[in-house]
């Protein structure tokens, strides 16, 4: 059996077509793929910035912390070089 031209086409045609569909079949899988990615780095971000928040308020914390201590060392310094007292009795 011989193959005419017309065979020769429609099997062309065809093969392209099973190209283009394997292709795009391979498309929608990288999409998914993708949007399964954007997903998990939303949620880091989203992660990421609460943790920077949480962040920069230990830090502010930390900061009013130290200048209560700047105001007591004062104190604790006065109170350290003042003269002894004599106890009664």
């Amino acid at each position: 059996m011989s193959l005419t031209k017309q065979h020769v086409a429609m099997a062309r045609t065809l093969g392209v077509a099973i190209v283009v569909t394997l292709g795009l079949g391979a498309c929608a899988t990288y999409d998914d793929d993708f949007a399964r990615v954007n997903t998990r780095l939303d949620q880091l971000d989203t992660r990421v910035q609460g943790a920077a928040q949480s962040a920069e308020s230990a830090n502010q914390s930390a900061q009013q912390a130290n200048q209560r201590l700047d105001q007591l060392e004062g104190r604790v310094q006065q109170l350290e070089t003042a003269p002894g007292r004599k106890p009664r009795g």
